[in-house]
């Protein structure tokens, strides 16, 4: 008896997503899942905001996900006192980000600016001429701007590029703000 029940919870497993018309779509999506780690410890005036930047690249694109994590992170904030914030990435998920305390201080939103770096990482470029409504428009809208959520166009864009798994067409640049 104990030998038939696993099967037939098996059996019954593999019936039901069949039955329903989900056999290959929840394994397709999961495969093409990429996790980005970040580590936001060299930023620690600003770690829910960056949590929160994250969290919002996470609830509109599917194909990649950021992780909070504290060792072994690909990309890396740090809190820097002048110069403006930007990043040095590869758009590939790999990049130092640099959050600038002076231009929290002038009143541009530090979560804004955290998923703005973030955008960097995932493989988009700035575009300052761009409303509020674009996260990538970066300081363009000035300080009254304070979205921190990408546009649709704007996770479109990373959704393509990281549909493979990784960003194609992202090339390596530092990126001032």
């Amino acid at each position: 008896m104990n030998g038939r029940v696993p099967g037939r919870v098996a059996a019954l497993a593999v019936a039901v997503p069949l039955g329903l018309g989900l056999a290959t779509a929840p394994a397709a999506s999961a495969a093409a899942v990429t996790t980005l780690y970040y580590s936001s410890s060299g930023a620690p005036d600003y770690l829910a905001q960056i949590d929160r930047g994250a969290a919002n690249w996470n609830a509109a694109v599917t194909d990649v996900k950021l992780v909070q994590r504290a060792t072994g992170a690909t990309i890396v904030f740090h809190e820097v006192h002048s110069g403006g914030s930007y990043t040095s990435t590869d758009g590939h998920g790999r990049g130092q980000i640099y959050l600038d305390t002076s231009q929290v201080a002038e009143g541009y939103d530090p979560t804004r600016i955290a998923a703005h770096e973030l955008g960097h990482n995932l493989g988009l470029p700035d575009h300052y001429s761009g409303p509020c409504t674009e996260l990538m428009s970066g300081h363009g809208p000035g300080t009254a701007c304070k979205n921190a959520k990408p546009s649709a166009a704007e996770a479109a864009k990373v959704q393509s590029l990281w549909v493979n798994g990784v960003a194609a067409g992202a090339q390596t640049r530092a990126v001032a703000h």
